[in-house]
């Protein structure tokens, strides 16, 4: 059977996913957690999310990634409507987030890890409860702290086998740390592809040997706070072209991704921001301005992401 990629509206060639934005939201809660410090919400409203998703389709933008999960708010049915409301393929992710987000149903600490593998296969299998809606890549899953918490390894162990059972791919949240590398080894160990492994926020800390470790060994980088604005992300930006260019002259194009992470309704176009745009509007074409051609933006837009999204 060729390779497909599947989405909430059913299963695609990955040659026709077009321009991808492999780490984003339409809708998630993060402030529901008593004393986090994070309390960023992005409010699941139809009508103006059509009009943003829209708007990344007329801008040549043809697929996203909603790595909203169970416990932050992740809705399968909304998923499938605003797909067909707004033109643009949408993959929905499986698993759990991190720590503090595991819901209480989910029951994480009283099961086995494969037990946890198994629910995740079913979802892929069957759909998700009575939607038969079904993801398409295992993850964000992540770790609250620059380690990774008994609980959390856990949760990295059965997704390691329901990516190994599955083919679908993983992909992380990690910050403000290297973090990103503990998670790899623990999926290595369970004997998955590295291939197969996005780490994700890696523009959070930004640092060439922690970039040159994991390309390295094999996995995929993601630079996905692109056009955020809530700290340091602004200034770093120039550092981090530079650092891009550097990563694609050493010959790692084909192991990069870029995306924006949309998870704060600042971000949103109606509300002063940048939408799901600002590599179209912005990013790409300051890459363009430091030399980065044409076939290393089609690579990490385009390519990649088809080759991390598409089964087996």
């Amino acid at each position: 059977m060729a390779p497909r990629v599947m989405t909430v509206s059913g299963p695609m060639p990955p040659d026709s996913l077009g321009f991808t934005l492999p780490h984003e939201h339409t809708g998630i809660s993060l402030w529901h957690i008593a004393n986090r410090w994070d309390y960023w919400e992005l409010t699941p409203d139809d009508d103006i999310m059509i009009e943003e998703l829209r708007d990344f389709r007329r801008r040549g933008g043809g697929t996203l990634v909603d790595l909203t999960l169970p416990g932050v708010g992740r809705d399968p049915d909304r998923l499938r409507r605003l797909a067909g409301a707004s033109g643009v393929n949408i993959v929905m992710g499986t698993g759990w987030y991190r720590g503090a987000y595991y819901p209480g149903e989910a029951l994480i600490d009283r099961r086995s890890v494969d037990d946890l593998a198994a629910e995740m296969v079913r979802e892929l299998e069957n759909g998700v409860g009575e939607s038969g809606i079904r993801p398409g890549i295992i993850g964000e899953i992540g770790t609250d702290k620059p380690w990774v918490s008994a609980l959390e390894e856990r949760v990295h162990r059965a997704v390691a086998r329901a990516a190994k059972q599955t083919g679908m791919a993983i992909t992380t949240h990690g910050v403000q740390s290297d973090v990103g590398l503990a998670q790899l080894r623990i999926f290595t160990e369970e004997g998955v592809d590295p291939s197969r492994v996005v780490i994700g926020h890696a523009d959070s800390y930004h640092n060439l040997d922690f970039y040159l470790e994991g390309l390295a060994a094999g996995a995929n980088l993601q630079f996905d706070f692109l056009g955020h604005r809530f700290g340091v992300e602004e200034a770093l930006e120039p550092r981090l072209v530079e650092t891009i260019v550097e990563l694609l002259e050493r010959g790692f194009g084909d192991q990069i991704l870029l995306s924006q992470d949309v998870c704060h309704n600042r971000q949103l176009k109606a509300n002063g921001g940048f939408g799901y745009v600002y590599l179209q509007q912005h990013f790409l074409p300051t890459l363009r301005t430091a030399a980065v051609g044409e076939g290393e933006i089609r690579q990490m837009t385009i390519d990649n992401p088809a080759r991390i999204l598409a089964i087996p």
